[in-house]
């Protein structure tokens, strides 16, 4: 057992979860995520661009900042394109942690 699983197993006994943990958990990186890391800030960003006073609003905001969202050329290609780049990225450093390039 690594001193990080030692660490973790101390301080939270049989209860933390990770690769290597109590909990089996398997690796998943929000960088390789492309809801995780575009979608779900891009959306937030439209949605809250102006702010919003009602319930109704807010689900009537979402509903068309994701038509806006799917109907803007390109956008899926640019999704592809930063995907390829966090994988190349991922892949460099043989699935360690690396630096987000914007």
């Amino acid at each position: 057992m690594s001193n990080i699983q030692n660490t973790h197993t101390h301080n939270y006994h049989d209860r933390w979860i990770g690769r290597g943990g109590t909990q089996s958990w398997s690796s998943r990186s929000p960088d390789l995520n492309s809801l995780d890391y575009f979608f779900w800030g891009h959306l937030k960003s439209l949605v809250y661009a102006v702010p919003i006073q009602t319930e109704e609003e807010l689900r009537n905001r979402i509903i068309v900042c994701c038509q806006t969202i799917r109907d803007t050329p390109g956008i899926f290609e640019n999704v592809r394109q930063s995907m390829r780049r966090r994988v190349d990225a991922c892949i460099r450093v043989g699935g360690g942690h690396f630096q987000q390039l914007l």
